[in-house]
């Protein structure tokens, strides 16, 4: 049990930016913060690696991974695939116990609306990983939350600020049109709403500029000139 508490403390912190992306994840330090052996530690990373959250390189220890926008486009293409198969088993078989447990979750992230733009993301991946579950296929759900997993990281790096907020009220259509038993309405619903997320997210990746050309504009409107 205090692996998967490991395993769950550090995959929040990850994807809610605590631990920034390319960030080095030393066993040693996460070990004594934790109040666990390095064991843990590493078998905890070794799960976060799987999912695509971690990366392990020989000699060079753990990071938080880093992917890249033609790996995010990737990522999101399989798991449209994955998630339309997610709304046409759910069809007609939502019982109103999981539905209104996906209403609850769905207010959660109305609360967290422009309150934290990180946790909103979290929240939003959190929502598919839930349908996933509950198709009562252990196969397909282990795949949807690897990728809702590395989707949450992308947009955490790429997404505009709040971008991934628009979705809620695309979530309770999905619930809807799952309650309704329309599996080509939740299928085709899915994917529009998986194609939105992408269309609002993956822009132009944010980078770490020179401060000489951050101040450059601020530099002419007052005058100066460099020395």
């Amino acid at each position: 049990m205090r692996a998967l508490a490991v395993y769950r403390a550090l995959r929040k912190a990850i994807l809610e930016q605590a631990l920034s992306p390319g960030m080095k994840l030393p066993e040693d330090a996460i070990g004594d913060r934790l109040g666990v052996s390095r064991t843990l530690v590493r078998e905890a990373l070794g799960r976060l690696a799987l999912e695509g959250l971690v990366e392990l390189k020989p000699n060079r220890g753990a990071s938080v991974a880093y992917p890249t926008l033609e790996e995010a486009r990737d990522v999101f293409d399989v798991r449209r695939g994955l998630e339309r198969l997610v709304a046409e088993t759910l069809a007609g078989r939502l019982t109103n116990a999981q539905a209104d447990a996906l209403a609850a979750h769905v207010r959660q992230e109305e609360a967290a609306h422009g309150r934290d733009g990180h946790e909103s993301i979290r929240l939003a991946g959190e929502f598919h990983i839930m349908l996933a579950d509950m198709t009562g296929n252990a196969i397909l759900a282990r795949y949807v939350q690897e990728v809702s997993s590395r989707c949450s990281l992308i947009l955490a790096i790429y997404g505009r600020p709040h971008s991934s907020e628009c979705a809620v009220s695309e979530h309770r259509q999905l619930i809807e049109a799952l309650q309704q038993g329309d599996g080509r309405r939740a299928a085709d619903l899915m994917d529009h709403h998986l194609q939105a997320v992408v269309s609002r997210a993956l822009i132009s990746p944010r980078t770490d500029k020179d401060i000489r050309d951050l101040l450059g504009p601020y530099a002419i409107g007052e005058g100066l000139t460099s020395a």
